[in-house]
This record gives structure tokens, C-alpha cells and sequence, in this order.
């Protein structure tokens, strides 16, 4: 199989305590102006992050949102003027790292991220931004962190709810990697050890939350997971996914929870080999019947009408997301999109079987 791969240049530092290392790594960009972003559920530690810089510390802008509105980017622009800040660190989920890319997007400085879920968005050189309540993505390099500092202690308080659906937004990367127009075999098998790392440690951690070898596991799947979205192209699952988030303002993690096994699904027929490395890395003998499964162990909502989605809202989600052509392994097809969207609203357990067999 010829094959393109392409390394990402990014640094990465993992393990427990590695937090303690940050005022070292931000010397080593020769930064010395750090501007400290959150959310505002995660002031308090962004405001302990500060005090850890000391003198490097510039401030803080603890106003992230999902999605990154670029009304919230254009705030944090202005701070970050105002304080002559001269790198980010961003520390908390996809919102938090969204809006630190979405400064070096404009201005070209530094990032450093240090992720408190597991979503992956720091391993990749994409941003997705929200205006006017359509969300665009785009892909390029001046948006990739220059660090990544993954701290296993900063997951143990992360709520058992939050790490079971932030955890299958991380194996969705991996998923779709496998079947990428431009999959290569090193990210596969990143994307099925990812799998299988979070696949194995999620319940574990519904079960016993500060279970620290569980903790670590799943944060190295993440990591891995997060490498594969940043390396290869991704279909139906993520355009749905950014459709029914950017315009509809449905969660992010919960929506790619609910999402992902119908999008597995509707893909089955077309993309068997991939099929088959999911299930095994789940320990499933079906794909998208065993990432349902998943969802359903960790306690995590498995229809789109337990988190906002209004059944009137199934029509227009379905003409956004078939309105502009994108590659997906099997055809986009309005009646089938609709069905998936119908099936997941109603939180209906797929099959990839019955789907290869329709």
C-alpha cells in the first residue's frame, strides 16, 4: 500500500508532576510574557497556572467557550494587547485550546497547551471556529501547539460524566483515521492502540475515578488519538459532529458520543478493514454496536434528544451537513443522513451488520 506520512512538529512531555516543568518550557520558546487562558469553570486552576509562572505570568482570560466564537477570540485579542503578551498557555479541554490557536492564528505566537481532557485537540493543527452560528474549520501548522505538557494528576478530579464523553471525542479521531482517504499504516496503528487504551480504561475509571493507572491510559490514548486527527483527513462523523455543534450549540464531547457509532454505521459497508480494527480494539464483534456499548458503560447520554437537539431540528441539521461535498468512504446521501440523525436523536443502537446488509 503506498502511503504519504507526515510527522507533525510538535513537543511533547507526558507523565505525572510534568506541570512543574512549565516555566522551563515557556524560557525555552524565549517567551517571558505568558497570557493564561480557560474557561471560566476553570479559573481557579488557570489562576494557580499563573502563580506557578511567577514573573513569566502576564495574566489571565478565563472567558473560553466551545466552539471558539470568534467574538470570545476577539476579547482575548484585546487583553492579550493590552498585557504585551508574547505566548499563550492554555490550559483545559478543546475550548480552552481552541481559543489559544485561534490567537496564533492571528498573531503568530507560541502555544503551549496542557489538556485537563481528553480530547486531543492539542496534537493537531486544525481550528474550528463559530460565527454567526455556522462553524468553519480549517487546517494549518501556525495553529499547532509548540508544546504539549500532559499531566496524569491534572485527570484524576476530572468528573466520571466528563471523562467518559470527552474519552469516546478522542477514540472518534481515531476512527475516522482508519478510514481516511490519506490513512497511512503508522497512524493506524496509532489509531487502533489509541482505541484500545481508551476503550479498556474508561469504564475502569466509571468505576473508580482516581484509579491513576487507568488515568494514565486513557490519557495516552488520548495523546495518541489526538496525533491521528492532526495527521489525516476526517469525514462524515466530524462534519456532523461540528454541524450540530456550530449551529444547533449542542456539547461537543456528548454530541461526538452520541454521534459516533451511526456514523460507524452508515460507513460499515465501505470501509470493512477499518470495521474490523475498531471491533478488536473495543473487544467487540461489531463496531459501531460496541462504541454504542461503550457509551452506554461509562454513563454517558446516547440520544440527541437528551442534550438539546429538537426532532423539527433533524431536517435543516441534515440539508447543512449535505450541503458542501466532502470525501467520506461511502456516498453522502441526504435519506441516509437523515436516518442516521433520526436514529441517533432517538438514541437507537446501531449495528454495523444490519447497516452492510440493508
Amino acid at each position: 500500500m503506498p502511503f504519504i506520512y507526515n510527522g507533525l512538529p510538535s513537543r511533547v512531555i507526558f507523565g505525572q508532576g510534568t506541570l512543574s516543568r512549565l516555566a522551563d518550557e515557556v524560557r525555552e520558546l524565549g517567551c517571558h510574557r505568558a497570557l493564561v487562558l480557560a474557561t471560566p469553570e476553570q479559573a481557579g486552576q488557570a489562576r494557580e497556572v499563573l502563580a506557578q509562572l511567577g514573573e513569566l505570568g502576564a495574566g489571565l482570560f478565563a472567558e473560553a467557550r466551545m466552539h471558539t466564537p470568534v467574538e470570545v477570540t476577539d476579547a482575548a485579542m484585546r487583553h492579550l494587547e493590552e498585557l504585551e503578551a508574547d505566548c499563550t498557555v492554555a490550559i483545559g479541554g478543546g475550548s480552552t485550546i481552541g481559543l489559544g490557536k485561534a490567537i496564533a492564528l492571528r498573531t503568530g505566537l507560541p502555544q503551549v497547551a496542557i489538556p485537563t481532557t481528553y480530547a486531543g485537540s492539542e496534537m493537531t493543527p486544525i481550528l474550528g471556529e463559530t460565527r454567526d452560528g455556522l462553524k468553519t474549520t480549517q487546517r494549518t501548522l501556525e495553529v499547532l501547539p509548540e508544546v504539549v505538557i500532559y499531566d496524569v494528576d491534572l485527570t484524576l478530579g476530572l468528573p466520571v460524566g466528563m471523562s467518559g464523553t470527552s474519552g469516546i471525542n478522542a477514540i472518534a479521531h481515531a476512527v475516522e483515521a482508519l478510514y481516511a482517504r490519506d490513512r497511512n499504516p503508522v497512524v493506524s496503528l496509532m489509531a487502533e492502540e489509541g482505541i484500545a487504551a481508551l476503550a479498556r480504561s474508561l469504564p475502569l475509571i466509571a468505576k473508580e475515578p482516581t484509579n491513576q493507572e487507568a488515568r494514565s491510559d486513557a490519557l495516552y490514548g488520548a495523546w495518541l488519538c489526538g496525533a491521528c486527527l492532526g495527521s489525516v483527513g476526517m469525514s462524515l462523523h466530524h462534519k456532523l459532529c461540528h454541524t450540530l455543534g456550530g449551529s444547533f450549540d449542542l456539547p461537543h464531547a456528548e454530541t461526538h458520543t452520541i454521534v459516533l457509532p451511526h456514523a460507524v454505521a452508515y460507513n460499515a459497508g465501505a470501509a470493512p478493514e477499518a470495521m474490523s480494527r475498531i471491533a478488536r480494539a473495543l473487544g467487540s464483534d461489531d463496531a459501531a454496536g460496541g462504541l454504542h456499548d461503550l457509551a452506554r458503560a461509562v454513563g454517558a447520554p446516547l440520544a440527541l434528544a437528551d442534550i438539546g437537539l429538537q426532532e423539527s431540528d433533524i431536517d435543516r441539521a441534515t440539508q447543512i451537513a449535505t450541503s458542501n461535498p466532502y470525501w467520506n468512504p461511502r456516498e453522502i446521501e441526504a435519506d441516509g443522513i437523515h436516518r442516521l440523525l433520526s436514529d441517533a436523536y432517538a438514541g437507537r443502537r446501531p449495528t454495523s451488520r444490519e447497516v452492510t446488509d440493508a
